[in-house]
């Protein structure tokens, strides 16, 4: 084995990060892209994804479009469907397979007004028109429906078949307007400027029957989206069938899968209505049935027990009598009481009269006055024989007495006391405090030591 050859050889790469690097590269070169072709091999298996083949006359290429994408799609495709694709361009790495992860999908020839569809939808979201904190709240019990529709078209017969069966009560007005073709879109426009300026309708259905995208494509402009946004009436779009979304079901304050739809949320079942008051006027009867049942009991048992009224007054005037009788004893009793306590009263405050406890207060007061005096007396005598003793005692351990011994203090200007003759030099002037007075002087010598003073030891 030739050893060099080995070490200079780079490291391989295994099957798995080879797949994964290629997956890597193919995701960041095709953010997302559009491919049109012919659908084959399509299956759907229990899972509800969607797997087939997209080809044309030279190529072909796998394609996956998961559960939650395909729903989306109105009708489902079949083989041989010519096709147009958005998705992302991946790789399978556990086969190796080279595929795109589909996002959508539509009829070939749809794909120019669905990218235009995707481009104003992204824009007026991005614009904050889809937001929820924006949509104006539904009546629940409109007074007046507006509808902006065909007048001939299958929308103004399915909503007023709805509201004649439901509700025929509430007014409806039409605002006529083309719902398809050229200049449809400004109709509609004006439609539901002129509902607004009108001001009778409190809610305003927009919308139409089902139809291709084309035919629907006039509530995918702009222009009509801006005017459901910008309508001060709640809006509710009902555009095509349930599959069938458009820009006005995003804009509008309500989206309803029909015109049906839009009309049975607005409308209130009239006949629930009926069936709720026909059960209260039931309830209502039940209870003031048994109410009356409860009266008349009641009307028995007072005509029962009902008396001679003179016998009633005869019996109320003995009670009187006695509560009479009775509160006498009572004040009798609570004015012997009242007296009593009167008595001790007097004999308290005579106890405790004001003249008698002054006279005590003040024999006490004296008393205290010739405490305080004997005791002010023995405080003084016993500080001064305190300071004498301490006096005595200072002027023992006092520098004062010493120096009338024949003692000295000796000091200079800058040192009060000397203490060792070698703070002291030749020439230097000293004060000598003496018992009584002191003396003024100038050091000649200076000897360190206690050995007698000799010229050798002279401190210059």
């Amino acid at each position: 084995m030739d050893i060099t050859a080995s070490a200079a050889r780079p490291r391989a790469l295994s099957v798995s990060e080879l797949n994964h690097q290629v997956r890597h590269l193919l995701e960041v070169s095709f953010l997302q892209a559009w491919v049109e072709g012919e659908l084959s091999s399509f299956s759907r298996p229990a899972s509800g994804h969607w797997y087939f083949t997209l080809k044309d006359a030279k190529s072909q290429v796998r394609c996956a479009m998961f559960k939650g994408n395909n729903q989306r799609v109105g009708k489902p495709p079949k083989e041989g469907d010519q096709i147009l694709i958005r998705g992302k361009v991946t790789l399978y790495e556990s086969r190796g397979d080279y595929q795109i992860i589909v996002e959508s999908l539509e009829p070939a020839g749809l794909g120019a007004l669905q990218q235009a569809f995707e481009a104003l939808k992204q824009k007026l979201q991005a614009e904050g028109l889809f937001e929820a904190e924006r949509k104006k709240p539904i009546p629940t019990l409109p007074r007046h429906i507006g509808v902006v529709t065909s007048p001939t078209g299958a929308a103004i017969h399915d909503i007023l078949t709805v509201l004649k069966r439901r509700c025929p009560g509430i007014p409806i007005t039409l605002y006529p307007t083309a719902v398809q073709g050229q200049g449809a879109a400004d109709e509609i426009v004006a439609a539901i400027r002129n509902a607004e300026r009108h001001g009778v309708a409190d809610v305003l259905i927009i919308g139409r029957g089902g139809g291709s995208l084309e035919d629907l494509w006039p509530f995918n402009e702009e222009k009509v989206a801006r005017a459901i946004a910008e309508c001060a009436l709640p809006t509710v779009s009902a555009v095509g069938h349930e599959v069938d979304f458009s820009i006005a079901d995003f804009v509008a304050d309500l989206r309803a899968p029909t015109p049906s739809a839009a009309a049975e949320h607005l409308a209130p079942d009239q006949s629930g209505w009926v069936r709720t008051l026909e059960q209260q006027l039931h309830r209502l009867e039940s209870v003031m049935n048994r109410l009356l049942r409860d009266m008349r009991q009641q009307l028995g048992h007072l005509s029962q027990r009902l008396r001679d009224p003179r016998r009633e007054l005869q019996i109320y005037q003995q009670r009187l009598d006695e509560l009479e009788s009775r509160q006498l004893g009572a004040m009798r009793q609570q004015i012997q009481q009242l007296n009593q306590r009167l008595g001790h009263d007097q004999q308290r405050l005579a106890a405790q009269s004001p003249g008698r406890l002054l006279a005590q207060r003040l024999e006490h007061i004296a008393n205290l006055g010739d405490r305080l005096r004997r005791e002010v007396h023995w405080q003084l005598n016993d500080h001064r024989e305190r300071l004498a003793h301490a006096s005595q005692s200072l002027h023992l351990v006092s520098p004062l007495a010493t120096l009338d011994r024949g003692y000295a203090i000796v000091g200079t200007d800058k040192q009060p006391v000397v203490r060792q003759a070698s703070d002291l030099y030749a020439g230097d002037g000293i004060t000598a405090r003496l018992g009584k007075g002191h003396i003024e002087a100038l050091v000649t010598a200076v000897h360190p030591g206690d050995e007698p003073p000799n010229s050798s030891n002279r401190k210059l």
